[in-house]
């Protein structure tokens, strides 16, 4: 009952945060998204992915674009490093890029706070039983890994965050990641993306670990 009531008012507030944030966010997104077409004209403002959401369904996330699709002669992508201009770099500063979540909060599939949405090989750094634990609260625009992104320095880390998250959830707990993610947003103090989103190591999934483990 208790958990009931948790998720009751947090609906809530997602849905009277998202109406609200829509017509506020509506200027800012359509200032970034002229930006984007300005600088990168020929790619889509918006960027469509798969995810993991709750529980383990795929959904389609909605971000603004941030970097270019340029290609090599091979028709490969270019490197993020390479792709990712000075106007992204402001974009993913200021979470800017982050806005048109509202609208997968809208639709029931994101919260505002909860582990972040991940690709599905991501989810293979951890144990079926803690993927299941993981994905049983819905993902987050923010979250506990997000307010401690700097400390996470690689996949498997960013579990443990999330799943520390999902142990103790609370509303008081939702409230501290809320003021966290506030201060961060008003300093402008995003992690770089090494800490945002580490590379992927071959050895952290778990088909490649060692038998026994």
């Amino acid at each position: 009952m208790k958990d009931l009531t948790y998720r009751i008012i947090k609906r809530g507030f997602d849905l009277t945060a998202a109406l609200a944030g829509s017509a506020a966010a509506c200027p800012v997104i359509l200032g970034a998204m002229a930006v984007i077409h300005l600088n990168s004209p020929e790619d889509p403002v918006i960027f469509k992915q798969t995810r993991v959401g709750y529980k383990g369904r795929e959904f389609t996330i909605y971000k603004l674009r941030t970097m270019t699709n340029e290609k090599d002669s091979q028709g490969n992508l270019m490197p993020d490093s390479v792709r990712l201009k000075s106007w992204g770099k402001a974009i993913r500063r200021l979470s800017i890029d982050e806005l048109p979540q509202i609208l997968n909060i809208l639709k029931g599939e994101m919260s505002w706070i909860g582990p972040r949405p991940l690709l599905p090989l991501e989810m293979e750094v951890m144990t079926e039983s803690e993927q299941a634990e993981r994905q049983s609260v819905l993902p987050g625009i923010t979250g506990w890994e997000a307010v401690n992104e700097k400390y996470s320095d690689s996949r498997r880390r960013m579990a443990e965050f999330d799943l520390e998250y999902v142990r103790n959830r609370s509303l008081g707990f939702d409230i501290e990641i809320l003021i966290k993610t506030a201060l961060i947003l008003i300093g402008a103090d995003r992690a770089s993306d090494e800490f945002r989103a580490p590379v992927l190591r071959k050895e952290e999934l778990r088909k490649n670990a060692p038998s026994g483990e």
